[in-house]
């Protein structure tokens, strides 16, 4: 059984990246705003990899797509949750 607490940090672990507040930060700072007709999965700085496990975690509504969707909102202008 998975325990691990499902966040941005442990997200950006999970997807290979660095999981400290200051690499998030800097992620979404380098990528923001993502272009509202630009799916989060869909974006062009994801691996192929990270971009299939986003996406199927939103459309499985899996376990980390609460998650997912915070990141989504992060990058996204004027985006909903969801979206």
């Amino acid at each position: 059984m998975d325990t691990q607490h499902k966040n941005l940090q442990t997200l950006f672990e999970q997807l290979g990246l660095d999981g400290d507040e200051a690499s998030i930060e800097a992620f979404i700072a380098d990528h923001y705003p993502l272009a509202d007709d630009i799916k989060l999965s869909e974006a062009p700085f994801w691996s192929p990899g990270q971009a299939a496990f986003l996406k199927e975690e939103i459309v499985e509504d899996a376990e980390w797509a609460p998650v997912v969707d915070e990141l989504n909102v992060r990058l996204h202008a004027n985006q909903a949750p969801g979206n």
